[in-house]
């Protein structure tokens, strides 16, 4: 499977260029939703990517490898295009995933609950009028 489409190459790389102008000017970061995500379909390892460097290779996001602590920070798309599972499979894009969440708030919910694969669960309820599982967000 190809990681990344040419779409989703333009708008990553569109994040990562929005980002580096407010930077430069000086505005608030922005805070995008996340584009795509990758998952390990004999795992709980899940990536969710908001930004691609101009390398091409390197994706900023949030990852988690299924250990109970997903963190933010940059990785490798060549390095998850290589991993090689049981009966020939490797990581896949979730070719259904959209969010209308923004980076800031998968990242929050996914280190209350210890996963993205939770944290998804429950983003995905909140977009409903009302839901008490979702933990409160804020500090």
């Amino acid at each position: 499977m190809i990681l990344l489409t040419p779409g989703l190459r333009c708008a990553l790389r569109a994040n990562a260029i929005t980002r580096h102008l407010a930077a430069r000017d000086g505005e608030p970061e922005p805070d995008p939703v996340p584009l795509v995500k990758f998952f390990n379909p004999l795992g709980a390892a899940t990536w969710i990517a908001t930004e691609l460097d101009a390398d091409g290779d390197t994706v900023f996001g949030l990852a988690d490898l299924g250990f109970g602590c997903p963190e933010l920070g940059a990785f490798s798309l060549s390095e998850i295009a290589s991993v090689r599972l049981p009966y020939g499979l490797g990581i896949e894009r979730d070719i259904g995933f959209a969010s209308i969440h923004p980076l800031s708030l998968w990242a929050d919910t996914a280190r209350r609950v210890g996963s993205i694969i939770l944290a998804e669960q429950l983003l995905n309820r909140s977009a409903r009028p009302t839901d008490p599982e979702l933990p409160p967000t804020g500090g």
